[in-house]
């Protein structure tokens, strides 16, 4: 079982309350980016191109640990950039255990070696390490070679001091079902909690945008990986096998962005984990004063082909939760790889596109150098 019946159970009783009380959105996965800074360079990421005043920029303990009390959201993953440059991660990692939140940290486990001693083993505590397949395909995808042995390494040493470790993995139009079964065949024999997989998302500062996937494309490659692997049930998933189901094209949801709200160094990030197209100063201003409708696939151009887990994996949970006969089926029969696929979203009504990267950040760059100015000034006043 890739997910522990204690988070199960928790997660469960957190999204049922939120069905009786009968709200519409809700929080259930808290992505937390304390930082944009990484030490690599991936082709298909667009989330590190930013000039040095906003890498060196780091969310402190206490506001991280508010945001994870402003959203109560049960689950906390720590991404980035690469969230273990941040000196006072373990004090975050630290803060969300102690209010009884798991803590999943996603990193790609270059400093993980150098840093494993900070943390401690806890039912409530993961290593998420990023690997997008065997050697070959992963070290091309963080384009560096030697990025698969260590992390590999890593992920034997983490194990080795009990900790639980998953693997994330993303997949592009140059990935093979057979290759890549094998490969989640390799991960499980080294003793991986789980894996979570999702297809990349056209991000449109990476720097190589000719492979990322459409959405008829993820559905046959996730189809041509589970019925390598008995419908998937091969292998221990860290996600929702109506989420599985849906990546094979047998569900057909509409994204729920407000399931994964996005924490950065910017605010919280509007409308969700993939696109910042403006931020919010508070939590409850982003659930409430986001214009949700104007987002996701059919609504708006960037979510064209969009079937990432941020996005849909609380859809497919709110769909167990309203008909877990569904969900039971796909756990005893696997994920449907042959027939037909549930009907597509038209595009026919979504906007086109905006472009506000460069505003954002010269915005973001403004407010970095006028609180710059006043601390200076501050000093200043103080010294004299």
């Amino acid at each position: 079982m890739g997910i522990p019946l204690r988070q199960i159970a928790r997660v469960g009783a957190y999204v049922a309350r939120q069905h009786l009380a009968g709200r519409k959105r809700y929080p259930l996965v808290l992505m937390l980016e304390p930082l944009f800074r990484c030490n690599l360079a991936c082709a298909g990421c667009g989330k590190i191109d930013y000039p040095d005043a906003i890498l060196n920029k780091r969310i402190s303990v206490e506001d991280a640990l508010g945001s994870v009390d402003e959203c109560g959201a049960p689950v906390v993953v720590m991404a980035g950039g690469e969230p273990l440059l941040h000196k006072e991660l373990p004090k975050i990692v630290e803060g969300v255990i102690a209010r009884r939140k798991f803590a999943i940290v996603c990193t790609n486990a270059l400093l993980l070696e150098k840093k494993i001693d900070q943390y401690k083993p806890s039912p409530y505590f993961t290593w998420s390490i990023h690997l997008d397949g065997d050697q070959e395909m992963h070290d091309k995808s963080v384009c560096q070679s030697g990025v698969y042995d260590r992390a590999v390494a890593a992920l034997k040493l983490a194990k080795a001091k009990g900790f639980r470790v998953t693997i994330n993995c993303t997949f592009f139009n140059d990935a093979d079902g057979a290759r890549v079964a094998a490969f989640f065949d390799t991960v499980t024999a080294l003793g991986v909690d789980g894996i979570t997989v999702s297809p990349g998302y056209a991000y449109e500062r990476a720097p190589d945008q000719k492979h990322f996937l459409n959405r008829a494309a993820t559905k046959e490659l996730f189809r041509s990986i589970f019925r390598r692997g008995d419908g998937g049930r091969k292998w221990a998933f860290n996600q929702s096998g109506m989420f599985l189901d849906f990546l094979a094209g047998n569900q057909a949801y509409h994204c729920t962005p407000w399931g994964n709200p996005t924490r950065t160094v910017f605010g919280w990030q509007r409308p969700c984990y993939l696109l910042g197209e403006g931020y919010a100063a508070t939590f409850k201003e982003l659930m409430e004063g986001t214009d949700w409708d104007a987002y996701g696939v059919g609504n708006y151009e960037k979510c064209a082909d969009c079937m990432v887990h941020s996005g849909f994996e609380a859809s497919a949970v709110r769909d167990t939760v309203a008909k877990p006969w569904k969900a039971l089926g796909v756990a005893l029969r696997g994920v449907r790889t042959e027939g037909p696929m549930a009907p597509e979203i038209t595009l026919d009504r979504q906007r086109q596109a905006e472009f506000v990267f460069q505003r954002n950040v010269t915005q973001k760059l403004s407010e970095i150098r006028k609180a710059e100015a006043e601390e200076k000034a501050r000093k200043a006043a103080n010294a004299a």
